[in-house]
């Protein structure tokens, strides 16, 4: 091999080592932010991670343990995996790499998948059912595991989709809270991902090498609503770039007083001042 040859590949080792950590310090950064920005994680806290084997749950896991390192408050992690069930699911694969990592971890095993199976009839979307099903069994195990707060992986996509699935098909102006507290009560869930996008996430994930476990049952239907409004948000990322982020941003700026609702403005007592001038 040539010097020159030598000298090229060492440059290409850079270019790569910097552009990782270039990535890093984006997912780093919009998690600390999303964290900061909502009051997620406080001092005392025992966060549930919700991990379930894909590359947006591997992200949220990783990001968190760095965090736990520098925050300059305490606070636990613990990772929870589900076990759906579903067929030929690899039950060594997240046990294996949580122990790597020396992760403080439980497995819940729950037969939701033959329920769902046997619920919804063939070629209707299992996504509603199976959510519902998973959100119990989750908020029992935080209960028992004494967790405070439930990280979820959801990230900026997701929550773009589920106000657009509300506008066009339930009439509603509602999407996917950062930061919500759960239908029990005894919970706060989080989303620490939710200022991300899902293509950066899944980058991330291909740099790290995480072993992901890929899910047949909600992701595999591409003919549901929801994976319509991804190929929608697609489609904008390629011929607008910065509409979906733009989308976004407009959840956190809000004007009641320029919609319609009339539970969140007073419409009423609304009259022009009179005063004498």
């Amino acid at each position: 091999m040539s010097a020159k040859q030598t000298s090229h590949e060492i440059d290409t080792s850079r270019l790569h080592t910097r552009s990782f950590a270039s990535l890093e310090r984006k997912i780093r950064s919009g998690v600390g932010r999303a964290v900061s920005d909502f009051s997620m994680i406080e001092a005392g806290d025992r966060v549930m991670v919700c991990v379930s084997g894909g590359a947006d749950s591997y992200t949220m896991l990783d990001i968190l343990l760095t965090l736990q390192k520098s925050a300059p408050i305490d606070f636990e992690l613990i990772a929870v995996n589900l076990d759906q069930k579903q067929p030929d699911f690899p039950e060594h694969i997240l046990p294996a790499y949580l122990r790597a990592r020396g992760v403080d971890f439980r497995i819940v095993e729950e037969d939701t998948y033959s329920v769902v199976k046997r619920l919804v009839p063939e070629g209707k979307t299992t996504c509603s059912l199976c959510s519902r099903l998973r959100r119990g069994v989750l908020y029992n195990t935080a209960a028992e595991l004494g967790a405070n707060k439930i990280a979820l992986g959801h990230h900026a996509d997701d929550i773009v989709e589920t106000l657009f699935l509300n506008l066009f098909f339930n009439s509603r102006l509602k999407a996917m809270p950062a930061k919500l507290q759960s239908d029990d009560g005894r919970n706060v869930v989080i989303r620490p991902l939710a200022y991300l996008r899902e293509s950066l996430i899944k980058q991330y994930a291909a740099w790290c090498d995480f072993p992901i476990i890929p899910c047949n049952l909600c992701g595999s239907q591409p003919n549901s609503q929801r994976q319509k409004v991804k190929a929608m948000l697609v489609q904008w990322d390629q011929l607008y770039p910065g509409r979906v982020e733009n989308v976004l941003g407009a959840l956190g700026r809000v004007a009641p007083s320029h919609l319609l609702d009339r539970d969140l403005f007073d419409f009423t007592d609304l009259a022009a001042d009179r005063a004498e001038q």
